[in-house]
């Protein structure tokens, strides 16, 4: 058995603003600092055996936080698994729309109105992305990298995985992992940030477990 752990990276000085942030390599604020230290607290006691996170810099940065405070609460010295970035984590691209505050994606005459309430409809922006295309790299990331290691893993001792990343790519994942296709793209909803999702692998299925 294998157990998955989606985490939502922490509050960012975009977030706050309601920027659209993509491929932009924005920081955390001291929220988000704030909220993924706290997660690592209540993650205390569960053993990771691996770490995977987006390479920008606000997933990598909540992926440390987690650990850092998840190893102090638990007095541990060693320095735990280590964290390994993957490009194919890396947050849907807005293309030349990065930046834009999202009241005006919600706009009548905005062609980019339906990225939440219609995603079939939605159509990316010059250099964006189509949700069908996060959703056919995050498969291939989690076959490649995620369900081989269900092969080393047994029922009274679970494989545990840690993946910290971004909002609009989580629910491409999770699309896989529950078996939706982009008309039902946010699923149950956009988690929150510093928010986790877990998943039980059985070799052959995916099945949501809540935390």
């Amino acid at each position: 058995m294998l157990e998955l752990y989606v985490i939502r990276h922490g509050e960012t000085v975009w977030n706050e603003k309601g920027l659209l942030q993509g491929r932009t390599d924005i920081e955390l604020n001291e929220n988000g600092r704030k909220a993924a230290s706290e997660l690592g607290k209540r993650l205390a006691g569960i053993r990771f055996d691996k770490v995977y996170a987006s390479p920008l810099r606000r997933a990598r940065e909540t992926a440390e936080l987690i650990l850092g405070a998840k190893n102090e609460t638990e007095g541990r010295t060693e320095p735990g698994p280590m964290i390994e970035t993957d490009d194919r984590l890396m947050e849907i691209s807005f293309g030349v729309e990065e930046g834009v505050h999202y009241s005006d994606w919600l706009k009548e005459d905005v062609p980019y109105r339906f990225f939440f309430t219609n995603p079939d409809k939605y159509h990316a922006p010059e250099g964006g992305e189509e949700f069908s295309e996060v959703i056919d790299r995050t498969a291939e990331f989690l076959k490649e990298k995620i369900e081989v290691l269900a092969e080393t893993a047994n029922s009274s001792d679970p494989v545990r995985i840690m993946l910290v990343a971004h909002g609009a790519l989580n629910k491409g994942l999770m699309c896989t992992l529950e078996g939706n296709t982009v008309e039902k793209y946010w699923g149950r909803g956009l988690q929150k940030n510093c928010e986790a999702d877990v998943f039980v692998f059985d070799g052959e299925n995916w099945t949501y477990k809540s935390v």
